[in-house]
């Protein structure tokens, strides 16, 4: 993942490459990316899956309660989650990894879906969550130009 960042190239290209890296080479996740806090919501960010969800309000679904709430969720079933947004019908587990600025606030998502059930288990959780840290310091550094 190191290996494919350039911090001059912007936030879109580097989360985009960081999006495929994790949706081409994990076996049945059909959707990876972020998604990037604007005040009281979640706006679609660089991903690598079928169309998204464009927002999503704070404490909706499970990107939106994730962010609200500041922490990991790692739902086995989608269907059993209460509030479910189904952009992707096919989804049935998730796992999204808060992003956070220097204050510990949260400023966005790491979104990952796939199309079966419990497919995301805690030895995966840690090296993503490394890989949202990468994602973290790109966006707390603003490295937003193009």
């Amino acid at each position: 993942m190191e290996a494919v960042i350039d911090r001059g190239a912007g936030i879109v290209a580097n989360l985009s490459n960081i999006s495929a890296i994790i949706k081409y080479s994990m076996e049945r996740v059909n959707w990876a990316g972020f998604y990037l806090r604007r005040g009281e919501e979640l706006i679609l960010g660089p991903f690598a899956g079928k169309v998204a969800c464009v927002r999503i309000p704070l404490g909706k679904g499970v990107c939106g309660t994730a962010a609200a709430e500041n922490q990991i969720r790692l739902v086995p079933d989608v269907e059993d989650f209460p509030g479910h947004i189904a952009c992707d019908a096919a989804s049935r587990s998730e796992l999204v990894i808060p992003l956070r600025d220097r204050a510990g606030n949260p400023m966005g998502v790491l979104d990952l879906d796939s199309d079966i059930p419990d497919r995301f288990h805690e030895e995966e959780v840690s090296a993503l969550v490394r890989v949202a840290e990468l994602a973290q310091e790109l966006l707390q550094a603003g490295t937003y130009g193009f």
